[in-house]
């Protein structure tokens, strides 16, 4: 037994496709990222795709999402709905059953041919127009928050970015953990915090969002005080698991 949902504009195109993926998903060979959950690229027709398998539940988990909550690839399609331009376009979910409850499932997107993520001018001070990028993404992350978009896991890798000239073009992805609510201040400088990034940097991405939001002038003090408290707390579970830990 399967569940699925296919984007209007893609029915058509990807019924096949999506009711097969299992095997589909199977036989490619072009992963981009394997640990607790695997994406691959895999063309078809026309189009290339990010198909995203997500691990197979434990047997709790295989109950709460069979009958209490959604799957995270129902999640990840129905957030990217509502994210828009926000993320790579949604194509579809679907969720394979077994023994009527939830075991394989996955979600496709169109492939966004990104440049780099915001981490290469996070790690390297050489980086080109490093400036430049770091105030247009302030920039972006005030447009999901006026848009009531509050990312769980804004970190380095999930966020996309393409150049067109002197322009960024943003995209974020692992949506699946997305929340949407009235953001406060404190949310918002609370939002940078999984960045990891250097005080002298979120200064500056602070600085920038403020001259387009109306910010009190406390909001720099609230985006480096939550980003040294998350700093605080990985590096301390770091210690207790005997890891290297970073400043």
């Amino acid at each position: 037994m399967n569940k699925y949902e296919i984007n209007e504009p893609y029915k058509d195109i990807f019924l096949d496709f999506i009711v097969n993926l299992r095997d589909i998903f199977t036989k490619s060979e072009t992963s981009l990222h394997k640990a607790r959950n695997e994406l691959k690229i895999v063309q078809h027709s026309k189009y290339t795709t990010v198909v995203k398998s997500f691990k197979v539940p434990n047997i709790i988990n295989k109950i709460v999402y069979t009958f209490f909550r959604d799957s995270k690839a129902k999640k990840s399609y129905t957030h990217s709905l509502k994210l828009k331009e926000f993320t790579p376009m949604p194509i579809a979910y679907i969720e394979f059953f077994k023994f009527g409850f939830l075991n394989d499932s996955y979600f496709v997107s169109e492939n966004f041919n990104y440049d780099f993520t915001i981490r290469e001018p996070l790690l390297d001070e050489n980086f080109s127009s490093r400036e430049a990028v770091f105030r247009a993404f302030a920039r972006f992350t005030l447009e999901l928050h006026n848009e009531n978009i509050f990312h769980n896991d804004y970190s380095p890798g999930n966020i996309l970015i393409k150049q067109e000239g002197e322009d960024y073009i943003f995209k974020v992805v692992d949506i699946n953990r997305m929340k949407f609510f009235a953001l406060s201040e404190d949310d918002r400088a609370k939002n940078f915090s999984k960045l990891w990034a250097d005080d002298e940097i979120l200064v500056l991405m602070a600085d920038e969002y403020k001259k387009h939001c109306v910010c009190s002038e406390n909001f720099t003090k609230q985006v480096l005080y939550y980003s040294n408290k998350n700093k605080k707390i990985k590096n301390f579970k770091k210690r207790l698991k005997g890891q290297e830990v970073n400043d």
